[in-house]
């Protein structure tokens, strides 16, 4: 409560004041910024963090993408054709396709981009064994061939999730696992690497080269026009400080805003609140399941049963109306795929029953090194109810407070807590991200290849191929129950849940459209 007053204090005189933003010159060109967090990475293929994606969106483009139905449409393909043996398919570029750096797109960038993609990607690591290879046929087209038919390629190639861009052949030859400093796509802007400045600013420009679909825009497909010159990100820390920026006009838009302060930027006529992402977003609890002491599955089941979401959705959304549920399995409630089969342990919410199972399960005082990003105040929320809960658990809690890009930085290391690593990290996840197992990042359990805390357990893994293969929906929904139940006894992360973020952003921004993930495209200023 403390904290909430300190911050409506912080703003109350800027929100009742509706100073109108007169912008001039450069400013009346330029979409300012505060985005959900720090950029620094710009590969979206060796992280998958929001914020990296968010960037890559502007500059890459995709092959094809998924519109506000979830249907896949063309987006770089002027088409494709699936062969009567279903063992094939080609895809035809469009005219007009250049890199930044004036290059024309050829199919030999965009072979060289799947294939680098598809060593990362959860959704096609789980599809590639049935691809033979793929091949640039000339300049425009370029062929997947097939041991057995893959009904859900276009699926992935589409997805929002972990989005297949395309880079040029010579970045897209870095090993997936290399993280890449080259910015060059052929998106709707280009990166401006002189005035990028991690922890502070970062800044794209449009890029006049960039032919957009005929198409009106539907989610993320159709016509991706850049209708701004600049784009400047502002990473301000402070949420008191961002809101004050947005109430005088100093900054046009903020990705997520704290909830706190959305019913005093809801008094400013001139900013608009509103949920623009069209999921939930669910929040994540993950353990490091290579180092101790959660390398034992049961220490890390012992901590589950101390959880009780809505302590941690409070701490996020606080007790707005409609603003957050309980979610207590691992795909996205409401869902065809969604069930609680196995999730009891999910729903003890006992401090002294975890206690007493963390004393079976051997629990001697290991040290916990839990990582919380202080410049992102959702996920630090969920972090510290976390510490909380590991301080009443008795555990050896060694809490970091990191910046959020450090935090990226350091959840890919595997070395013990004493060398750098950690033991506990928290994210957030569209709830988009976790309707089918294909690409539910988190459930992924296939060792080295898994997302990070890089679980390993051969029957997620089985269980993830069957329901791939399985024809029928009653199917899908059976093997999903047994993935879930799964999901609970290998407990590689804890489910904590859905809150609702909206965004806000100036008035005199026009274009401004709901999708799956946040653009940048087709918003000007009026």
């Amino acid at each position: 409560m403390q904290r909430r007053t300190i911050l409506k204090g912080g703003v109350a005189a800027a929100a009742s004041l509706s100073a109108p933003a007169f912008a001039q010159g450069a400013a009346a060109r330029s979409l300012r910024v505060i985005p959900q967090a720090n950029l620094t990475s710009l590969d979206p293929v060796w992280t998958t963090a929001v914020v990296t994606r968010n960037h890559a969106f502007m500059i890459y483009d995709q092959i094809c993408a998924q519109n506000a139905a979830g249907e896949i449409r063309p987006q770089m393909a002027e088409g494709w054709t699936m062969a009567d043996d279903r063992l094939s398919w080609t895809f035809t570029l469009r005219e007009g396709l250049a890199f930044h750096d004036g290059e024309r797109v050829l199919s030999k960038d965009v072979v060289a981009s799947i294939k680098r993609w598809a060593r990362r990607d959860p959704f096609m690591q789980v599809l590639w064994p049935s691809v033979a290879d793929v091949e640039a046929m000339d300049d425009r087209r370029f062929r997947f061939r097939l041991h057995r038919p893959v009904p859900l390629l276009l699926q992935a190639l589409g997805q929002t999730q972990f989005p297949c861009f395309v880079m040029p052949e010579r970045i897209a030859s870095t090993d997936a696992f290399t993280q890449i400093r080259d910015a060059v796509g052929s998106g709707p802007f280009r990166f401006v690497p002189n005035e990028w400045n991690p922890g502070q600013r970062a800044v794209w420009a449009k890029n006049e080269r960039y032919v957009p679909r005929g198409e009106p825009v539907d989610g993320l497909a159709g016509g991706r026009a850049p209708r701004i010159d600049r784009v400047e990100w502002t990473i301000i820390s402070d949420p008191a400080t961002s809101a004050n920026a947005m109430n005088q006009g100093e900054q046009d838009y903020w990705e997520y805003p704290l909830h706190d302060l959305l019913p005093l930027m809801r008094r400013n006529r001139e900013v608009v609140v509103e949920q623009r992402l069209l999921d939930g977003t669910y929040g994540v609890c993950r353990f490091n399941t290579l180092q101790p002491p959660f390398n034992n599955p049961a220490i890390r089941r012992a901590v589950a049963m101390a959880v009780d979401q809505r302590d941690y959705l409070r701490a996020v959304a606080g007790n707005e109306r409609d603003g957050w549920g309980v979610c207590e399995g691992v795909f996205t409630c409401g869902t065809p795929m969604a069930n609680e089969v196995g999730s009891e342990i999910l729903k003890t919410h006992s401090i002294d029953r975890a206690r007493a199972a963390l004393r079976e399960a051997g629990y001697a005082g290991g040290k916990v090194v839990l990582i919380a990003p202080s410049d992102y105040p959702q996920i630090n929320a969920l972090s510290l109810v976390t510490a909380d809960i590991l301080q009443r658990l008795g555990m050896n809690l060694e809490l970091v407070s990191a910046d959020w890009g450090t935090v990226i930085q350091r959840r890919a290391s595997k070395e013990p807590v004493e060398r750098g690593g950690w033991s506990i990290v928290h994210t957030t996840s569209s709830g988009q991200s976790l309707t089918m197992p294909v690409f539910h990042l988190f459930l992924r359990a296939n060792g080295p290849n898994a997302w990070f805390g890089w679980p390993d357990d051969p029957e997620i893994e089985r269980l993830r191929g069957e329901w791939v293969e399985a024809a029928e929906e009653p199917d899908r929904v059976r093997i999903a129950q047994a993935l879930n139940r799964r999901a609970m006894e290998v407990m590689a992360y804890v489910p904590l849940g859905y809150y609702w973020q909206p965004s806000a952003w100036r008035r005199n921004l026009t274009g401004v459209f709901r999708a799956p993930a946040t653009v940048f495209w087709n918003i000007g200023k009026a």
